[in-house]
């Protein structure tokens, strides 16, 4: 089968993401002498774009996992922007170094059930979004060394390839229909409530430069008064990650509690996880 266009997509907050979505479609594309095209969705306005894919594409579509699930404000542009059309896709997540639960087998699902048919899936442990400790500097070398490995051993199963349609349906870890999302937990381990909870800002280092009403996913900051967040807030830490004058942070209890859960009960770093599909028989 011949690929002939590849489109890195994907939704990356704090960035990790997005290195490993371009490091794959990287070496992809110069095994096969073609460019890289970016579909970065983690901006509101970009959600509003809808995106035909075909049979001689390859799409590498890569999102974080939030409480062991896709993020559920994202996850309609998953279901209703990207349509397949028999297109191969490589699906991956990244996780906080805790579990991916049921989110890879929730995006692979959701491929399918959107006309893509992949031929291997990932999940790579990076960097937690806000518990640090956990993966600290995640991806690194080694990371984008493995995803590149990856991505080239699955150029060779598609090269081999007549056409699509001969992929098997790919079998990973997690439950279809995925579970219930993650509990978060507090040190005493009862549940940490922290669903409201919002940025907040010193505004003794806030230089008001409008860097977190740029980058925030939802669009919730106000770009007039920084300061507040009258929008919904998922907690993906853009705002925080991205502050030149590291003024914004989450002070409520819980959410301390269990990023202090986190970073004691979930040091031991996880390996990364590769599938690769199989033909059909």
């Amino acid at each position: 089968m011949e690929i002939r266009r590849i489109v890195a997509a994907y939704f990356s907050p704090t960035g990790n993401t997005e290195q490993l979505a371009k490091a794959m479609a990287q070496a992809i594309a110069q095994a096969e002498d073609l460019p890289v095209e970016t579909i970065d969705f983690t901006r509101p306005q970009a959600r509003d774009n809808a995106y035909e894919f075909g049979r001689e594409d390859l799409l590498i579509i890569g999102l974080p996992v939030y409480a062991g699930r896709l993020p559920n404000k994202i996850l309609p542009f998953v279901q209703e922007n990207l349509k397949g059309n028999a297109a191969v896709s490589v699906a991956f997540v990244c996780y906080g170094n805790r579990s991916f639960d049921d989110g890879l087998s929730e995006l692979v699902y959701e491929q399918e059930h959107t006309g893509f048919r992949p031929a291997g899936a990932a999940a790579f442990a990076t960097q937690h979004a806000f518990a640090t400790e956990l993966a600290h500097g995640r991806p690194d070398e080694a990371d984008l060394a493995e995803a590149k490995q990856f991505a080239v051993e699955l150029l060779e199963l598609i090269r081999n390839t007549e056409d699509s349609a001969e992929l098997a349906p790919l079998q990973v870890e997690g439950n279809t229909p995925p579970g219930p999302y993650y509990r978060p937990k507090r040190m005493d381990g009862e549940p940490a409530v922290f669903l409201k909870a919002k940025p907040v800002t010193d505004t003794e280092k806030c230089i008001q430069c409008g860097t977190c009403a740029r980058v925030c996913s939802m669009g919730s900051i106000d770009p007039v008064d920084v300061t507040q967040t009258p929008g919904i807030c998922i907690k993906c830490q853009a705002c925080i990650t991205h502050c030149p004058a590291e003024a914004k942070c989450f002070d409520h209890p819980d959410f301390l509690s269990h990023k202090e859960m986190l970073e004691t009960n979930f040091r031991e770093e996880k390996k990364n996880r590769f599938w690769i599909a199989t033909l059909c028989k």
